[in-house]
């Protein structure tokens, strides 16, 4: 396997829902230290693909292979396992523990003092300083319970945690959302920083300035195709919205004439 070799490849992946096609044969690969851009309208299959990639729901044809490996994932926690994670708005840390507690959660480092296990505090405190510094963020005190730091200091310790962890591949949904304008711009320059690491990173957003300033690809979904897949620079915000409303298909398409109409 060499660094040309994707990190993530999908061929021809579709899902159905009954009679309803939510993906109808999406093909594009990811690099290592790549951020891709996940754009398209609401139902337009995002969600369903991440949920496909990461082991929340089983494609119904198509291949998925995974840093060199074919794989299909059953469930979230062997998505994990295998170095996907997945970042949700709302994200899956415990808010009533402190910064060292969620840093390490079943991962405690322990040492038997005549056979009774003893936790590791300093060990493991001075491990999430060094990751958190690395990272550039700034966090008050790493024994502040979660529940009091902002959405900004809560995405970074969730992030640094994934890398930390040996993570291979980063899904961010909406990640921005709920978060100020120093806050978003704080996590653009995370996502920077990850992917410099040789991670992959995709990133779904609505909003077209932040898919700008963080992707080098931007890959189109409209009514579960791929409506164009193109470099950053290539492409222009403009285009980009045209790919996702129709008027435009740019890129390497999955088909010669977008279908306007399911």
């Amino acid at each position: 396997m060499t660094e040309q070799t994707p990190l993530l490849r999908l061929d021809n992946i579709t899902r159905n829902f009954g009679a309803i096609e939510a993906l109808r044969g999406v093909s594009f690969d990811i690099a290592r230290g790549e951020v891709v851009a996940l754009l398209g309208d609401n139902g337009a299959g995002k969600s369903t693909l991440v949920k496909i990639i990461s082991g929340g729901l089983e494609a119904s044809s198509g291949r998925m292979i995974f840093d060199g490996e074919e794989r299909m994932f059953n469930s979230p926690a062997e998505a994990k396992a295998a170095g996907i994670e997945t970042v949700y708005q709302d994200l899956s840390l415990c808010t009533n523990v402190d910064v060292v507690a969620n840093f390490f959660m079943g991962r405690e480092i322990v040492k038997r003092c005549f056979g009774i296990p003893v936790l590791q505090e300093k060990a493991m405190y001075d491990a999430v300083e060094k990751a958190i510094t690395n990272a550039g963020t700034r966090i008050p005190s790493l024994r502040t319970n979660v529940e009091h730091l902002s959405g900004g200091q809560r995405q970074a310790i969730e992030l640094n945690r994934f890398v930390h962890w040996g993570g291979k591949l980063v899904l961010l949904d909406e990640p921005f959302a709920a978060l100020g304008v120093e806050q978003t711009r704080r996590g653009l320059e995370m996502i920077k920083r990850v992917a410099a690491q040789g991670i992959g990173v995709v990133v779904i957003t609505h909003i077209m300035a932040q898919a700008f300033q963080v992707a080098d690809r931007m890959v189109v979904i409209r009514q579960g195709k791929v409506a164009g897949d193109v470099r950053r620079e290539d492409t222009s915000p403009d285009e980009v919205i045209r790919m996702i409303t129709g008027e435009a298909s740019i890129g390497r398409a999955q088909e010669k004439k977008p279908q306007l109409h399911a």
